[in-house]
């Protein structure tokens, strides 16, 4: 299929992309990596009037460690953060998400905040985001706000951006001493999950749970916290038991539906066997921030 009749800008600045948002407003759409706008346009289930490709604004593309937080701009490719070794170190969550998403051919186009953006519930760089309590810079002609991770994922597709917005950055928490994981289930390689469970620990000297970040995906219209399989770690050796009781808490706040790829029984339990198996590697990664 073809897509829709839309006129093309390709800006060289920042300030261009933001003056053409302004102008054109909810008629026009950003095109970074278009792994997945452009097949949407191609069915026509989005018809933008407008396209606006950044990808002639280096300015936007860029990873860097500032104020304890670890940033992607809008322009950076998910296999630059795959490869990065300034994400393996500020945010190993991140960089051990980036291999699943989609096959490499996918990763070398599309971009960390292009998948932010189209709040997919089944992507596992916005579960990166929820998790770690990410920040979500949002630019305009008028100024810049930020978002938590939660209130950007506002349901299915759904963001909490406005007409005229673009999501220019998101910001990591940076992590001197952080292990992680992202373990998931698909009906086929490189595709789709069926649920996820992303986890970042920070250990103490003790050998203690000093804090405990998960959130997963496939259980819901966006990622979801498991704040109750945290409170579990927290203050915790992580032992077998623990781990069971991990399993346990992450499926009490969570309430799935199902599909046809899988039912609401099947997403939930595997949730739960997901969040402990997230736990146990990430304690065997041996990743570290530095």
């Amino acid at each position: 299929m073809k897509p829709a009749p839309f006129e093309f800008f390709a800006p060289r600045t920042r300030e261009e992309v933001l003056e053409l948002l302004a102008r054109y407003g909810d008629d026009a759409r950003i095109l970074s990596g278009g792994q997945s706008l452009v097949p949407l346009m191609n069915m026509r289930i989005v018809q933008p009037r407008i396209l606006i490709s950044i990808n002639k604004c280096p300015e936007l593309s860029y990873i860097r460690r500032s104020d304890g937080h670890l940033a992607c701009g809008a322009l950076t490719r998910q296999a630059e953060a795959e490869d990065s070794a300034e994400v393996r170190s500020a945010c190993p969550l991140l960089s051990e998400a980036m291999p699943l998403v989609g096959g490499a051919a996918n990763r070398n186009r599309g971009t960390v905040c292009g998948s932010m953006a189209h709040a997919d519930p089944l992507a596992e760089p916005p579960a990166v985001a929820v998790a770690l309590e990410a920040e979500m810079v949002v630019g305009s002609a008028g100024g810049r706000r930020i978002l938590p991770a939660e209130a950007f994922f506002v349901s299915e597709l759904t963001n909490a951006m406005a007409p005229g917005e673009m999501l220019e950055e998101v910001r990591f928490p940076a992590r001197r001493d952080a292990r992680a994981a992202f373990v998931e289930i698909a009906n086929r390689q490189h595709g789709f999950a069926v649920v996820g469970v992303a986890a970042q620990l920070e250990m103490d000297t003790a050998g203690l749970c000093r804090s405990a970040r998960l959130a997963a995906i496939g259980v819901g219209p966006t990622p979801a916290r498991l704040r109750a399989a945290e409170r579990v770690l927290e203050g915790q050796a992580v032992t077998d038991l623990t781990l069971k009781h991990v399993a346990e808490a992450a499926r009490e706040t969570i309430e799935p539906v199902g599909s046809f790829h899988a039912d609401a029984a099947y997403r939930l339990h595997m949730a739960g066997v997901l969040a402990r198996r997230a736990v146990a590697q990430a304690m065997g990664s041996g990743q570290r921030g530095a």
